[in-house]
């Protein structure tokens, strides 16, 4: 998409803001998705191909956070 058709705000400061914004919604949005789905009993490489990652980099990023709030995650082969 070519910038000119990016909305923008005027002010780079709050245009910059809003990505820092988005960034951080995502994250949490990442995050409740990747728990609710394991907690469906999804694979990994479910997870991984949904969000178009590899399983290891999903899992690095996901597996302590789940496992401290109580997920039981599979294993290979379950």
């Amino acid at each position: 998409m070519p910038l000119d058709d990016t909305p923008l705000p005027a002010d780079p400061a709050d245009a910059l803001a809003a990505v820092a914004a988005l960034r951080r919604l995502a994250d949490r949005l990442e995050d409740a998705a990747v728990e609710q789905a394991m907690r469906a009993g999804w694979s990994w490489p479910q997870v991984s191909e949904a969000l178009g990652v590899t399983r290891q980099a999903v899992h690095k990023k996901h597996a302590k956070r789940l496992i401290a709030g109580g997920v039981t995650l599979r294993r290979r082969g379950e």
